[in-house]
């Protein structure tokens, strides 16, 4: 019992969001280290803004991580998380938006679009850093032209009772979304965009 109680902590402790950012991000001597494939290194002393965007269920403990790591290097973002996962610890300088999930809503399409205006006017020599984790799809709904809130809705429950894998799911909605798709990494052209994501589906 105790040893499957110690991998039990193991396990949850190896995928905690918060640690799961600080182990790649990192802070040395005026520059940002991402520990990738290749590893991203960004000198900050040649950079203007960081905007820091990002949504999920695990958006807000990401989200810490990345404060505690550049501190009051980050000039804004905007992280949208599922409604009741915001922590009682306050952000400085990145605002965290709520919304719902499983189903997209109101508050998700506002939050994409103060995603999309903290994205606006950015420079070669601006960071975007964009945390998405699990959630993300529903949380981050900003309809395409022409495409309705209750359309999105309709699609994303029949998607869901259809027994679709969340693959499957995730190509159809980027199709309707003005944001998903690469949409919105083009929106923060021409600023260099550091992607962080945690991911529950395998593969």
């Amino acid at each position: 019992r105790q040893d499957a109680i110690e991998i039990f902590k193991a396990g949850v402790a190896g995928v905690e969001p918060y640690a799961a950012v600080k182990r790649v991000l990192h802070l040395e001597q005026g520059s940002l280290f991402v520990e990738s494939t290749p590893q991203v290194t960004c000198d900050l002393r040649t950079v203007r803004r960081i905007i820091v965007v990002g949504a999920g269920k695990a958006g807000y403990p990401m989200a810490c991580a990345v404060e505690d790591t550049l501190g009051d290097r980050i000039d804004g973002g905007v992280v949208v998380v599922k409604r009741g996962h915001r922590e009682n610890r306050p952000l400085k300088h990145i605002r965290v938006l709520e919304a719902g999930h499983p189903q997209p809503d109101a508050d998700g399409v506002r939050a994409g679009r103060e995603i999309m205006n903290s994205l606006t006017d950015l420079q070669e020599n601006d960071v975007v850093i964009s945390l998405i984790s699990g959630g993300g799809s529903a949380l981050f709904c900003q309809p395409a032209e022409g495409i309705e809130l209750a359309d999105s809705i309709a699609l994303n429950q029949e998607l869901l009772a259809c027994g679709a894998a969340i693959d499957e799911i995730n190509a159809v909605r980027k199709h309707v979304s003005a944001v998903k798709g690469g949409r919105c990494a083009q929106l923060a052209s021409p600023a260099m965009v550091i992607e962080l994501t945690l991911s529950d589906v395998v593969g």
